[in-house]
């Protein structure tokens, strides 16, 4: 009996993957993956600690801004935390193109914020990114995943376990997978 497949099944298996990203990316990443343990298992209080050794490969992260331990990190340099935006534990932030949390932004434990994917259309799956950008006072919920070149915007909320691939109206609250609207945010003001 014969393994062989038809011709252009065999075709399609055969392609190779080509990487996109740069030599220095790649080398970056790989002195990444040696110090990143430094980072992922560091006690919870040391927060100054994870900040310098992100700030020291290109992440900027501003003054309040926290990372907690656990955390994984793909290319930090793709990184931008601004005041009081928090990743929590666990969370898979794989930024191969731009994540920005702005200010008061909570990215809660086990969210995935992933900036990349494949061309599915494609016989060399072809990398595609989008940079995922969360607005001020936006909330990722436990274990939501959030995909490429998606933008939750000023005060959104992102329901535990959903999927996002589409950009997130401001002041909504979403669930689901894929997401969608539940209703609209009603943000009661602060007392003095």
């Amino acid at each position: 009996m014969s393994t062989q497949t038809d011709g252009p099944k065999q075709n399609f298996y055969q392609q190779s993957y080509r990487s996109e990203l740069s030599l220095g990316n790649r080398l970056g990443r790989i002195l990444w993956a040696m110090v990143k343990p430094l980072v992922k298992h560091s006690p919870r209080p040391c927060f100054a600690w994870r900040k310098f050794i992100l700030q020291c490969f290109g992440a900027k992260i501003a003054k309040g801004a926290r990372v907690y331990p656990n955390v994984n990190i793909y290319a930090p340099w793709n990184l931008e935390m601004r005041s009081r935006s928090g990743i929590a534990e666990d969370v898979e932030c794989y930024c191969v193109d731009k994540i920005i949390l702005h200010e008061d932004v909570t990215v809660s434990q086990q969210a995935f914020l992933c900036t990349a994917s494949h061309n599915i259309d494609s016989m060399q799956r072809d990398l595609v990114t989008g940079p995922i950008i969360l607005e001020q006072g936006s909330w990722i919920f436990a274990r939501a995943f959030v995909g490429p070149g998606v933008t939750v915007h000023r005060g959104a909320v992102v329901g535990a376990c959903s999927v996002v691939v589409k950009d997130v109206p401001p002041l909504a609250v979403v669930a689901g997978n894929p997401a969608r609207l539940i209703r609209q945010r009603h943000i009661e003001p602060q007392d003095s």
